[in-house]
């Protein structure tokens, strides 16, 4: 399974950016999708989760910022970003399993820097 994100840039304190992740090669469905992100120093961070059937899961730093989306016909999985903030900034990664319990598969990661 390949996936492949897009859509981060540079971008002002209070403005937005949708990243999107498109995913490629998987013979079956990716039932949990997610985001990632890593600041320069700090760990990998979970974003945002979304699981077939159940309500999104936020991290409480983008909880009603941020809205994680998919869209299963395109195989996509979608990041909307909103009021960004520069501790937002991070490499990106969106990240994909086929059931809970089971190993991730990993995008390349989209580098978003906000501006104060």
């Amino acid at each position: 399974v390949q996936l492949q994100a897009s859509g981060g840039g540079l971008v002002q304190a209070g403005g937005s950016l949708t990243l999107a992740c498109v995913a490629s090669g998987n013979r079956f469905s990716l039932n949990v999708m997610a985001w990632y992100r890593q600041a320069p120093g700090k760990q990998r961070q979970l974003v945002a989760r979304i699981i077939e059937g159940t309500r999104p899961y936020y991290a409480d730093s983008v909880e009603g910022r941020f809205t994680i989306s998919r869209d299963n016909a395109k195989n996509a999985l979608y990041l909307q970003m909103s009021s960004l903030k520069p501790e937002d900034t991070a490499v990106y990664y969106c990240a994909a399993r086929h059931l809970v319990g089971m190993p991730f598969y990993w995008g390349q990661g989209t580098l978003v820097t906000v501006s104060s």
